[in-house]
């Protein structure tokens, strides 16, 4: 169904993004996301639950390398089921693109799941992950050439990729293991063979030449095709007749550490001049071009919100937030950081500086925008407009004075502030919210990031979901879509994780997440485990079923939930409710699990009789009895097997 965008708002909000992307695209790179191979192992993982574990955090430990360098390894786990991963950007992306890059392997590398071995070859970069140490093979069965037989080149064309790769295998080794070359092709106008040659980082000199010796010999049968790239065990290569690299933008050459190599020999030093005169001319025409078009699109973007009253002057909003100092900061999400800002009329504000300013996202971004243009409720946070006209594009929202939902149950002091009565509140008003997106309106809005920091509070506490940069929609004949990976760990449900189908019960599981984390005031994606032989997981879902399950779920009540001011037991079984309705929700099998309707009604209608919940995701077998020893992680006395236990560190679930 097409969507109507007359409101000014979400057309404002629209065009704020799309206008960003157009005045920065130009100092933007490419970062090469389309997959080239992907390649799972035949081994299975022993125990499912701990390999998914040790998988993401892993990954999650990788991406924080690549944001400053471009390359990660990490380790996960003991036993079979650990997890060794490497991660590389090849040497001419910029750092930006490489998270890009990135994010797109990661997010695609979990369909070899549940198998031990993964590795995932894109244009820009590469991914692995083993139960074992690979990190200084170099050669493999798998190694394999992939041509593009596309367009048949002539000998000409096949001596300067020759020469191309000659040229980057002989200076990658010395390179911090990375060249690209540019070779001309003679007696052609405008011509050029490109090639590109990294090896991994773990590699020693010696490896790295071996790996492109074996890579080059490979990549010389694609010849005479225009295209030809070779996945080995330890390097990646790739000619083209076209030029895909990034000649000015390369991960660390803001540090000195990629070196890229321009290699023109042609018969005469006439022709290179020539050669380079027409390919600076050609560059700066194009340039000029792409600006244009840029600064037209732009003009015409900015034409248009001048005619809004919504629309908001850059520097009105720079002098409302002072400038954008650190001390009017109230937070940071995915797309942004959030400054306060007071306008002229003494109106308090909040204004979103966005972080993803690329052409390539923008797409993106209209759509997320185009799912979220024309819904309205009292517990979702609101749109007030935008600004296009200056260097950046600003987002301006509704101030809420109490900022985030997490800053209150995570803090022992200022956790206080909330009892059990507004705690409630605050869980109806966010079920509310959720429902009305999920079964209220036309389309089917997924939000996709449901956690506390995203839940805002008003000046009487009262919920406000935010931050739809990751929302989806789901049309009335779709049972779900296939997408990208996105949210947060410790909220996203194992179907969602694995397979990347997305419904709405995976807003509902993050949910019932947030349910046990409102109780027990402690946070899910930071549990630190109980360190077992055996296979148990120990996470604030796993631990609140145990409990539930023994009856002794009170253990987990944050103590600021001020209990003991209550002189009957009414409180006492509306919280025991609500985590009831809680793991409901986080059920493993995700048709169990309610809809946010139903779950809004599970709470305001308190004398409906509740279905027992079944177990979690990311549970053993042996985990579900009473007598093993991994059924209550925080009185491991009780297990009967003293040899298992270990001690328990801090933040862990364990009563005091």
């Amino acid at each position: 169904m097409k969507k109507d965008f007359s409101s000014v708002p979400s057309r404002c909000f629209i065009l704020a993004i799309i206008n960003t992307s157009l005045l920065l695209q130009t100092a933007t790179g490419d970062p090469r996301t389309q997959m080239v191979q992907i390649t799972c192992g035949h081994q299975l993982v022993q125990n499912r639950s701990v390999s998914a574990s040790n998988f993401v955090y892993t990954m999650e430990n990788i991406s924080q390398q690549m944001q400053g360098s471009g390359f990660g390894v990490a380790v996960t786990g003991s036993g079979p089921d650990t997890n060794y991963g490497l991660g590389q950007c090849f040497g001419d992306l910029s750092l930006p693109d490489c998270e890009l890059c990135y994010a797109e392997a990661r997010t695609a590398l979990p369909q070899c799941f549940p198998h031990t071995s993964g590795r995932i070859y894109f244009d820009g970069c590469f991914l692995r992950s083993e139960n074992y140490s690979f990190f200084e093979e170099y050669t493999g069965p798998g190694d394999s050439s992939v041509c593009g037989n596309t367009t048949r080149k002539n000998s000409t064309f096949e001596e300067s990729v020759k020469k191309a790769l000659s040229s980057a295998v002989v200076a990658a080794p010395h390179q911090k293991s990375h060249a690209i070359t540019q070779e001309a092709v003679p007696g052609a106008v405008n011509e050029s063979a490109y090639a590109l040659a990294d090896c991994w980082r773990t590699l020693n000199a010696s490896s790295c030449e071996v790996c492109f010796e074996n890579a080059s010999a490979s990549i010389l049968e694609c010849l005479p095709w225009s295209e030809g790239r070779v996945l080995n065990t330890g390097c990646f290569m790739r000619y083209s007749d076209k030029d895909f690299l990034n000649k000015e933008l390369g991960t660390q050459s803001s540090k000195g550490r990629t070196t890229v190599i321009i290699v023109s020999i042609v018969s005469s030093l006439v022709l290179l001049v020539v050669g380079i005169a027409v390919g600076l001319y050609i560059w700066r025409q194009r340039s000029i071009a792409k600006k244009r078009r840029g600064s037209n699109d732009a003009e015409k973007l900015v034409k248009i919100l001048n005619d809004i009253s919504l629309n908001f002057k850059y520097s009105t909003l720079e002098k409302a937030t002072g400038g954008f100092d650190i001390a009017n900061k109230l937070g940071q999400g995915g797309f942004g950081t959030v400054y306060k800002g007071t306008l002229p009329d003494g109106r308090e504000i909040a204004v979103k500086r966005l972080f993803s300013n690329k052409r390539h996202r923008a797409e993106d971004f209209y759509n997320e925008v185009n799912i979220i243009s024309s819904v309205e409720h009292k517990n979702l946070v609101r749109l007030l407009g935008c600004s296009c006209s200056g260097p950046e594009s600003l987002l301006v929202y509704e101030f809420l004075p109490n900022t985030s939902l997490d800053r209150f149950i995570f803090d022992p002091n200022k956790g206080k502030a909330l009892n059990w009565d507004k705690r409630y509140e605050i869980i109806v008003g966010t079920t509310a919210g959720l429902a009305y997106l999920h079964d209220n309106s036309i389309i089917k809005i997924i939000h996709r990031d449901i956690k506390a920091s995203n839940i805002l509070l008003d000046s009487k506490f009262r919920a406000k979901i935010a931050d739809f940069g990751l929302a989806r929609s789901l049309q009335e004949n779709q049972s779900h879509v296939s997408t990208a990976i996105a949210g947060t760990l410790g909220y996203m449900p194992p179907e969602y994780l694995v397979h990347g189908q997305l419904t709405e019960k995976v807003d509902v599981y993050s949910f019932g997440v947030l349910l046990l984390e409102i109780v027990t005031g402690r946070q899910n994606n930071r549990t630190k485990t109980i360190e077992y032989s055996s296979d148990c997981l120990n996470n604030l879902i796993t631990i609140t079923w145990k409990h539930f399950r023994s009856g002794t779920v009170e253990q987990l009540y944050d103590p600021n939930l001020l209990l003991h001011n209550h002189p009957n037991d009414n409180v006492k079984n509306e919280i025991l409710r609500v985590v009831h309705i809680g793991l409901l929700c986080t059920q493993k099998i995700q048709s169990l699990r309610p809809t946010m309707s139903k779950a809004l009604q599970m709470l305001t209608k308190k004398d409906d009789h509740l279905p027992a919940p079944t177990k979690p995701p990311f549970i053993d077998e042996s985990m579900m009895k009473l007598t093993d020893k991994c059924e209550d992680p925080c009185n491991p006395l009780k297990a009967g097997d003293s040899a298992s236990i270990a001690t328990i560190s801090d933040g862990s679930f364990c009563p005091r």
